[in-house]
């Protein structure tokens, strides 16, 4: 069956949703007609994007400035959708480093453990049991093409994101038969705000423009994937060859290759 239709009562949820992708999968959510809640740290951009969705088209959209990465504040949020009718989750926050941990502070490690890893796996524990009950949902987990294989001077990122790809896909296979549509989004490289300036204009270098994906582009293909419930969607060229490379690729050849496209991320 598909993804529940828009509802007066039922809510789609989008974390991260102050820019890039999240940004994105609000307003197209809304565009089909979903009343949202929508989450990121900073209210005053939330509540500049939920005025323009509903004057655009006309649906509610709930504010909850969240920082997902502290446990007390998700842990809040995550007791409220529980009693919710959330009929969709885009668990879509995340961030990322760049250099070798031994350099990098240590709180801004665990905190994108925080954010990419639990903060995915709280909000899925909290709305889950509902949607089983209801038989009906859509699950959509914002991996990565970073999460198929190791990446020296990424390396929490990547494996942050090697729990998001794998939970989302071993979800889909337990949720299958109870109505629940389960969808890994599995990006490259798209237009996006990164940690601080210099990553981002060390990023643009490396990249050259036609390897970019729109984040528009990205969640009108990953939405039309839930519906379809199909198991990962892995938009553009850069992520459908990364994907290939950490398939049949040793990872003793993959590994040393990235690393050092990754380490001049860091500065190095």
């Amino acid at each position: 069956m598909p993804v529940p239709a828009p509802s007066p009562e039922a809510r789609a949820v989008v974390t991260g949703a102050s820019q890039n992708i999240g940004e994105a999968l609000a307003i197209e959510l809304a565009s089909r007609g979903h009343h949202l809640i929508i989450t990121a740290r900073r209210e005053d951009v939330l509540r500049a994007l939920a005025s323009r969705i509903t004057g655009q088209y006309g649906v509610t959209v709930e504010v909850r400035p969240v920082d997902l990465a502290d446990p007390a504040e998700r842990g809040k949020f995550c007791d409220e959708l529980a009693v919710r009718n959330i009929s969709i989750l885009c668990a879509n926050a995340g961030t990322a480093t760049f250099g070798p941990v031994a350099t990098l502070p240590v709180d801004g490690e665990k905190a994108q453990v925080q954010l990419n890893v639990l903060g995915v796996h709280d909000l899925a524990l909290a709305v889950i049991p509902g949607m089983v009950e209801r038989r009906a949902g859509g699950v959509l987990i914002s991996g990565s093409a970073a999460g198929n294989s190791p990446i020296p001077n990424n390396a929490t990122y990547a494996a942050s994101k090697a729990f998001a790809n794998t939970f989302s896909e071993s979800l889909r296979g337990e949720l299958k038969r109870d109505g629940v549509h389960v969808t890994l989004l599995a990006p490259g490289p798209v237009r996006e705000t990164l940690p601080s300036e210099t990553e981002q204009s060390l990023v643009e270098k490396l990249i050259p423009d036609f390897l970019w994906i729109s984040t528009e582009y990205t969640a009108k293909l990953s939405l039309d994937a839930l519906e379809r419930n199909k198991m990962r969607v892995v938009p553009g060229v850069t992520s459908k060859a990364m994907s290939v490379a950490s398939g049949y690729t040793p990872r003793a050849i993959v590994t040393p290759i990235v690393g050092a496209v990754y380490k001049k991320l860091g500065g190095g």
